[in-house]
């Protein structure tokens, strides 16, 4: 079994795939992955990301909505709140590709935004200096921070926005952690990786 998990890993990681190649082979890897390996994976990042010191120093959290078998949010989420966080989440604008953080309410309303991911209903935006850590998903990283999402750069033009005393962490599976990311000019890439 762990032959099998190296020898698919190897294949993703291989230096002559394209970032194309690679998305379509964490996907496959997403589906495969049991829903219940998904949680306990997720748990594990959990209370890795909440011993953080830039999570536990953090007033504003933006979270994401978990989408497509990524690490799971949902009990992070509320556990921020419980502690007194004000929580976020990022709210895609119809037609564009641009990203705006959204107070999330305890007793929010969510609906699919424009690419499927689901976001609050009633939008109460916040500023961009109001965060104090943003949480990221992707379908791969590296040790380096670099970071490959799903291809349209929302991420990427929403951290290039932010302060410096803003942190960034993302969140990923260990079979997303590649030795490299294929990046271009315009990626941006994370503070701090976390992974189980």
């Amino acid at each position: 079994m762990l032959k099998k998990l190296n020898l698919r890993l190897n294949l993703i990681a291989s230096p002559r795939l394209t970032k194309e190649e690679i998305r379509s082979k964490i996907f496959v890897e997403l589906k495969k992955q049991r829903e219940d390996e998904r949680n306990r994976k997720s748990r594990l990042i959990y209370k890795r990301l909440f011993r953080t010191k830039a999570f536990r120093e953090a007033k504003n959290v933006m979270f994401y909505i978990a989408f497509g078998g990524e690490v799971n949010t949902e009990e992070m989420i509320k556990e921020a709140r419980r502690l007194g966080k004000i929580v976020t989440v990022p709210v895609c604008r119809e037609n564009r590709v641009t990203m705006m953080p959204c107070i999330l309410d305890e007793h929010a309303t969510l609906k699919k935004g424009p690419y499927g991911v689901r976001e609050p209903a009633l939008k109460k935006h916040t500023s961009l200096r109001d965060l104090d850590l943003v949480i990221v998903p992707g379908l791969a990283f590296d040790k380096k921070g670099n970071r490959l999402g799903r291809g349209k750069g929302c991420y990427d033009r929403f951290l290039s926005k932010l302060s410096e005393h803003t942190h960034s962490i993302g969140l990923a599976f260990g079979f997303q952690i590649l030795p490299s990311v294929p990046t271009t000019e315009h990626d941006v890439t994370v503070k701090r990786v976390i992974f189980a």
